[in-house]
């Protein structure tokens, strides 16, 4: 994806941007891999979330993720703790492509990750912004005050009060993107 974006745009500084899961995702990829970005971005990390509430099915992914790892079960995602705005949850359910599943083997791969990911927090050597919204019921917002802590001021960390778990479509929405546009400015101008 990286050469792709350097091919069709080679003059123009890369950020890496990943939301929820793609949050994890980008913090996981940049401990890992180390991009040449000008910085990384992660809005409401699930590296903490609700399925921390559900030990039995951290265990199914745990004992039998490797023996049936296409068995899927339901996520327990409330679609209502994505937003405060109802046309937003409205839209999420009525999407065709949305579903409430997830497989054993992803659910033990992803609880590698997320472990591993946190223990190595301190290593994150990228110019990193963290946002999330302090009502976030999915992913919780100690997945970014974690990961933020053993980095004091190599990251950025934003909280929003009473912001659920997608910041692009809360209330604060034109604040969440004058942040995330203010702090790329800086880091183009380093």
């Amino acid at each position: 994806m990286f050469e792709q974006a350097r091919l069709r745009y080679p003059n123009l500084p890369l950020f890496l941007y990943g939301h929820s899961l793609g949050g994890i995702q980008v913090l996981h990829y940049g401990l890992l891999r180390k991009p040449n970005v000008k910085g990384v971005i992660a809005t409401s990390s699930g590296l903490r979330t609700a399925l921390e509430n559900q030990p039995a099915k951290i265990m199914a992914a745990k004992v039998l993720g490797a023996l049936m790892p296409t068995v899927s079960l339901a996520s327990g995602l409330d679609a209502s703790a994505i937003s405060r705005n109802k046309a937003v949850v409205d839209a999420y359910n009525a999407d065709p492509l949305v579903h409430d599943k997830i497989s054993l083997g992803f659910g033990k791969v992803m609880l590698g990750v997320t472990k591993w990911t946190l223990e190595h927090a301190g290593e994150f050597s990228l110019p990193l912004l963290l946002l999330h919204g302090k009502a976030d019921a999915i992913a919780f917002p100690s997945s970014s005050t974690e990961f933020a802590a053993p980095l004091k001021d190599k990251c950025t960390l934003m909280l929003w009060d009473g912001a659920y778990h997608e910041l692009h479509n809360e209330p604060e929405q034109a604040e969440v993107f004058k942040a995330m546009t203010l702090w790329m400015d800086a880091r183009l101008r380093e």
